[in-house]
C-alpha cells in the first residue's frame, strides 16, 4: 500500500473523488493516510472525516511567512511516511525540500481550454516539479463544454468530468507501479508487464 497524503485548502472535489474510487475499490494499492488542509474551515475536511480519512490543519493565518507555513507542511509530511503526494485544491506553494524528497511523487491535475479550434477542452493529471511551468503530464480526458456557456459552468464541468476522472486512474497508476520517468518523459506501462519491459503505448 503506497502511503498517501492529500493537500487541500477549499471544497474537495478531488478529493472526494479520491475518496470514491477508494470506496468502489478503484484504488486497491492506495492508503489514503492523511488529508492536510491549510484552511481550518476546507470543506474538505468533512469529506475526509466522513470517509474515515485522518485529518491535519496547518493553518496558513498562524504562521508568519509562507516560507514557515510550507516547512511546517513538509515536516508533517515526513512525520507521517508519506510515499505520494495529491494536490487537490492546495493553495499553496510547496518548499524545495518537499520536491527535493518527493521527486517524481507528487500529482496534480489542471484543466484545459483550447487555444486554437484544433484542440479540444479537457483535464490532464501531472507530476508537479519544482519549476511551476513544467508538467509532466500523466493522463488526460477530453470533455466536451460547448453547450456550457459561462466561464463559472464550464469550470464546473471540466473539474466534474475532467480532474475528477483522471486524478483517481493517475494515482492508481502510481500506487500500482504502473508510472516511470525517463529523462523527464512520462511512461505508462501495461499491467502485465515488468518493470524492465518497453513502456506501453496502447
Amino acid at each position: 500500500m503506497v502511503k498517501t497524503a492529500v493537500l487541500v485548502s477549499g471544497g474537495g472535489l478531488n478529493l472526494q473523488s479520491l475518496l470514491d474510487a477508494k470506496l468502489f475499490g478503484e484504488l486497491p494499492e492506495c492508503e489514503i493516510t492523511a488529508v492536510i488542509s491549510s484552511r481550518p474551515d476546507a470543506y474538505a475536511l468533512m469529506r475526509a472525516e466522513a470517509a474515515l480519512v485522518p485529518t491535519y490543519i496547518i493553518d496558513r493565518e498562524l504562521f508568519p511567512n509562507e516560507s514557515v507555513f510550507a516547512q511546517a507542511v513538509s515536516d508533517k509530511l515526513k512525520d507521517l511516511d508519506i510515499e505520494l503526494i495529491v494536490i487537490a485544491g492546495f493553495d499553496h506553494k510547496l518548499p524545495s525540500s518537499v520536491f527535493k524528497r518527493f521527486s517524481g511523487r507528487i500529482i496534480d491535475t489542471c484543466p484545459m481550454l483550447p487555444n486554437s479550434e484544433d484542440e479540444q477542452a479537457g483535464a490532464s493529471a501531472f507530476f508537479v516539479t519544482e519549476n511551476a511551468e513544467e508538467r509532466l503530464y500523466i493522463i488526460s480526458q477530453t470533455v466536451d463544454v460547448e453547450d456550457y456557456q459561462t466561464p463559472e459552468a464550464r469550470k464546473q464541468r471540466l473539474l466534474e468530468e475532467g480532474e475528477n476522472v483522471v486524478l483517481p486512474k493517475a494515482v492508481s497508476l502510481f500506487c500500482t507501479g504502473q508510472l516511470r520517468l525517463e529523462d523527464g518523459s512520462v511512461h505508462i506501462l501495461c499491467p502485465e508487464q515488468e518493470k524492465q519491459s518497453p513502456p506501453c503505448h496502447a
